[in-house]
């Protein structure tokens, strides 16, 4: 049996890490001096109402070294191999320390560390893939060919509602959020070789804006990868959310449309009301 596990940035919900046996990572989240585990013990809502009192965004770092040694010493015993993803490696070091871990405790050769080059269900469409295939009996190997494979195909992006976060990350200047504000600007960010940048910009209320946008996906969404799309949200109404489920139900193309809510990192850079649907192409 082969064992998928995943940093905590896959942001797949209580259910599907339980359906598909998922071991998690957590990242760690830095409200000031407080720490705390990603999906542990602290939740989005948190993270915005210290945000907002504190006028700053919250540190993330990837998980410690002893700590993804000891999440391996869980499985390792019982499994044939581990195949282990994480968010992008430009834009955190949890690639780094979950293969260093690995070196640590001698099995390297039992474990395969994978650059999701993404981030949120970005990465969650992979750890999905190559949980199904640990299940269908495939060796580390295949699995990992068929995922490296899928990686370039995996089509991740967002409305994000506000500039006000992505200023306080410094991914934004002060003057630009204020006319964004000003002007009802929504940026779309999307993930292209493992980078974060803004393609577009939307102007309206944001429901407008995200059915703009999903329209706009439609043409991509009729010739993807028919298992499954994702809407994942950091808190966005459920009028929107629903809405945009409504629309991918309708074009009849996916078995499943499965809705996350993003976990700590991707929220406290992005803020609340962002919402990405996300997909794999076809070659």
């Amino acid at each position: 049996m082969i064992k998928i596990l995943s940093d905590s940035t896959c942001d797949l919900s209580k259910e599907l890490v339980e359906r598909y046996d998922i071991g998690i990572i957590p990242l760690h989240v830095y409200l000031g001096t407080q720490e705390y585990l990603d999906g542990v013990d602290i939740v989005p809502k948190k993270i915005y109402e210290w945000s907002d009192a504190n006028g700053a965004t919250p540190k993330t770092s990837a998980p410690a070294i002893d700590d993804v040694e000891e999440i391996y010493k869980k499985y390792i015993d019982d499994v044939e191999g581990m195949v282990v993803f994480t968010i992008s490696s430009s834009m955190s070091a949890s690639f780094n320390v979950c293969k260093l871990a690995a070196e640590a405790l001698g099995i390297k050769d039992k474990v395969v560390v994978i650059d999701s080059a993404n981030l949120s269900t970005g990465i969650g469409h992979l750890v999905i893939e190559a949980a199904e295939l640990a299940a269908a009996g495939k060796s580390i190997g295949e699995i990992e060919k068929e995922i490296l494979r899928l990686r370039p195909l995996v089509r991740a992006s967002f409305i994000v509602d506000t500039l006000e976060y992505l200023h306080r990350g410094g991914r934004c200047s002060g003057l630009a959020a204020m006319f964004g504000s000003v002007l009802k600007l929504h940026p779309r960010i999307v993930v292209t070789n493992g980078a974060m940048s803004s393609d577009k910009k939307y102007r309206g209320n944001l429901e407008s804006v995200i059915v703009t946008y999903t329209r706009e996906l439609e043409p991509e969404l009729v010739k993807a990868k028919t298992d499954r799309v994702f809407i994942t949200h950091s808190g966005c109404p459920d009028e929107i959310t629903f809405k945009v489920r409504d629309m991918l139900v309708e074009l009849g193309c996916f078995k499943e449309v499965l809705i996350t809510h993003a976990g700590c990192v991707v929220s406290s850079h992005c803020g609340p009301g962002t919402l990405g649907v996300l997909f794999i192409a076809q070659e």
